[in-house]
């Protein structure tokens, strides 16, 4: 199920949020709990019935691990080596599952390319979410090895990795972050402020993403198919860019508003990442859950920077080589990680010179640099790639003719890159916001201009990591 659908807004949103809040009221808050877990489920299955039990399979597995985990609390050396031993097979039981229906046919296809085998694809369709309830699930393992979670209800466990606001595409959440704002007795309770906040906040990226970023789609879309000259390459490029930006923004948005109407506060995935001033500030600001998960969960146990400088730099690099990999099972995912992860070590490099760049510069080399590595992300083959570089380089030639044809998206562009620098995020117009007439009806011409564009429905982007 969509948030971007009328099957969603108009029926099961008002109905969970009723239900939910109704049996709150009558003090059956364990009910409550259940009917959210069950409402959510009931989200995920709606994409596809069968995927269902595999995601159950996947919390009863990690919830059995995790109990494990936690009761396992006396010191020793022996019990320790005995908890890591289930961390481990934890962990490997939830990268078996990823690695089987995300990477299987990658692996497969690169064997027979190397050996020149014909072993049949397994040609297996990508469970939604399942990236993100995955590392969601890692991280609670971890959490639970480290003895910063306890939780002993399965009906708890399965809200907290099964919440629909964020199961599609995040935010990765913490344990610790989410469940103890539902066991809040004024949580329980319907709270008018956050449904104001929530409804403006969801408003906001409703329209981000139908009216923006699904109107940037039709340009990436026809550029990264056709274009070869200089003028739509730049387009298609620059088109993807802000489509990326309006519609994981416009997904983030819409996520933290829908779970303030249950007053649960999501945290914050996405901080004006454009206005970045260099590949490590862009990371701070995008995806802000991932780059956290990929710190915590890979960097600092591979060692971080504690050990000299050269070590540092290549798990930098290790880092950003599987997150790219997370991303999508693809040549061109690990060309654009590895592209990261070699900006991360340029950034570190040049940072030692103590020669700082004039900010309008350091924005314009990372805005670039994003921009050129955005290629290799969007790009379905390598040859698609090197054709869009090509044109942009203006090899293959400028052809000022095509300009007329492409005057609608470069306004559009133009009109972004304002937007996106100077005007306030989300994150600082809901800290900002206070319920007046000039607001509702903000709100009001948002969400109906939003809904005029439901007849090209779309899926988020992330949907398909």
């Amino acid at each position: 199920m969509l948030f971007n659908s009328y099957v969603f807004i108009f029926a099961f949103l008002p109905v969970t949020v009723t239900g939910y809040f109704l049996l709150n009221r009558f003090r059956l808050v364990f009910a409550a709990k259940v009917w959210l877990a069950v409402a959510s489920l009931v989200f995920y299955g709606w994409w596809d019935y069968r995927y269902v039990p595999l995601i159950l399979a996947s919390i009863a597995f990690n919830y059995t691990v995790g109990r494990l985990l936690m009761s396992s609390s006396e010191p020793g050396a022996k019990l320790e080596r005995h908890r890591k031993a289930i961390l481990t097979a934890g962990i490997a039981g939830n990268v078996l599952l990823l690695g089987y229906y995300k990477y299987a046919d990658f692996f497969l296809e690169n064997v027979n390319a190397l050996t020149g085998s014909a072993v049949p694809l397994l040609k297996l369709v990508l469970p939604l979410g399942i990236s993100f309830f995955t590392f969601t699930q890692i991280a609670f393992l971890v959490d639970a090895y480290r003895k910063k979670v306890k939780e002993q209800s399965i009906v708890n466990y399965v809200l907290f990795v099964t919440f629909f606001p964020h199961l599609i595409a995040g935010p990765i959440l913490h344990h610790s972050e989410m469940m103890p704002q539902f066991d809040r007795l004024r949580n329980t309770r319907w709270n008018w402020t956050n449904v104001a906040v929530g409804a403006y906040v969801f408003c906001i990226g409703l329209f981000k993403k139908m009216v923006i970023a699904d109107t940037f789609a039709e340009y990436a879309n026809s550029g990264f198919a056709t274009a070869q000259y200089f003028i739509e390459s730049w387009v298609a490029s620059l088109s993807y860019t802000f489509q990326l930006y309006f519609d994981f923004s416009g997904y983030t948005d819409m996520a933290i508003g829908i779970a303030l109407l249950f007053n649960i506060r999501l945290p914050q995935n996405f901080n004006s990442p454009y206005k970045a001033v260099s590949i490590q500030d862009f990371w701070r600001r995008w995806h802000m859950t991932l780059s956290r998960f990929l710190r915590d969960y890979i960097y600092i146990p591979l060692g971080g920077n504690r050990r000299g400088e050269f070590i540092m730099l290549r798990n930098s690099m290790l880092t950003f080589l599987i997150g790219g990999f997370w991303h999508g099972a693809g040549w061109t995912f690990i060309i654009w990680g590895f592209l990261h992860g070699a900006a991360q070590i340029a950034h570190r490099l040049w940072t030692r010179q103590k020669r700082p760049m004039p900010t309008w510069l350091a924005w314009f080399v990372t805005f670039m640099f994003i921009n050129f590595s955005w290629v290799f992300f969007r790009a379905e083959s390598w040859s698609e790639a090197i054709r869009i570089l090509k044109g942009m380089a203006g090899l293959n030639g400028v052809a000022l003719g095509e300009a007329k044809t492409l005057l609608f998206p470069i306004v559009l562009i133009a009109v972004a890159v304002p937007v996106v620098l100077f005007m306030r995020n989300s994150s600082e117009r809901e800290r900002e916001f206070r319920p007046n007439w000039r607001v509702a009806v903000t709100m009001a011409a948002m969400f109906v201009l939003s809904l005029l564009f439901f007849n090209r429905i779309t899926e988020f982007l992330y949907f398909n990591f």
